[in-house]
């Protein structure tokens, strides 16, 4: 697997890799010398205690079982699973399609309370009409190959966004302003779409905010990213999505939407752009 990009996944695996080695160096044995009693290959020792290679939860249990420690197994395979919980290819969470990934999120959303939302590229899930959902979807599903169930997760992204008028929850929302430009599916879609953001707007637990073209920038076009509470961030890429625990990058994460949010635009002035975006569809 890749090094992520977030610091706190390879600190993960590298605080799983000195467990291992401390093991080993309890036990009083060398690398190799326990690659060979695993029936490895030499190298594979060196490249699990020093974080190159994610071990198996069966790597895990014949290195401790060779170390007589096997009663340290268990934490470690649970450790070890958390760790590469936090960067997860879609390839992996779209295996079987879409819809059990939408459905996935939905504790997630049910026990936050805040949530803070950044898009540089689509409009936010929980704000996509059901024809916009349908066309993106569909180029995700086309794009990586996946089974063919666009018609169920459209259902199931819609389901959740009840959140939205359900419930203790309070959403802010910014999307840069290309977002509003950015064609997923036709006219008549994008028409709808931008629509249904200006009745969002009213809602009273979201905060909708727009980045223009214009503003002065004290903050860089991120990547999309989401922060829940205090206690997490996901970071959405091209090939994976990035779970963040670790207090000092979630930090930064919010410090980032706050820079962001202060070059945005509210009400009027979100509206404005958004009726705009609209008639430059015909």
């Amino acid at each position: 697997m890749p090094h992520s990009p977030s610091s706190s996944v390879q600190a993960a695996r590298e605080a799983i890799a000195a467990r291992l080695r401390d093991i080993r160096l309890n036990a009083g044995l060398k690398a190799r010398e326990v690659a060979v009693a695993a029936g490895w290959h030499p190298s594979k020792a060196s490249r699990l205690e020093n974080a190159v290679t994610p071990p198996s939860d069966a790597d895990i249990r014949d290195w401790c079982r060779i170390c007589g420690a096997d009663d340290q197994a268990p934490d470690l395979i649970a450790a070890s699973r958390s760790a590469e919980s936090m960067y997860v290819e879609w390839r992996r969470l779209q295996r079987t399609g879409l819809r059990r990934l939408q459905e996935s999120y939905t504790p997630l959303f049910e026990r936050t309370r805040s949530f803070r939302i950044y898009c540089s590229n689509v409009v936010p899930g929980l704000l996509q009409t059901p024809a916009y959902a349908s066309a993106l979807l569909t180029e995700i599903t086309d794009f990586r190959q996946t089974p063919n169930d666009v018609a169920e997760a459209v259902t199931a992204r819609m389901d959740r966004a009840r959140i939205l008028r359900e419930g203790d929850h309070r959403f802010a929302i910014l999307v840069e302003e290309a977002v509003l430009r950015y064609r997923m599916g036709d006219a008549d879609v994008m028409a709808g779409q931008l629509g249904h953001l200006l009745s969002i707007m009213s809602l009273p637990a979201v905060s909708l905010g727009v980045v223009p073209f214009t503003a002065t920038r004290r903050m860089w076009p991120l990547e999309t990213f989401s922060v829940y509470d205090n206690t997490q961030a996901q970071v959405e890429l091209l090939t994976a999505a990035v779970n963040v625990t670790a207090p000092s990058e979630i930090e930064q994460y919010a410090r980032a939407f706050e820079r962001l949010a202060e070059v945005s635009v509210y009400g009027g002035s979100a509206r404005t752009l958004i009726t705009q975006a609209i008639e430059a569809l015909h």
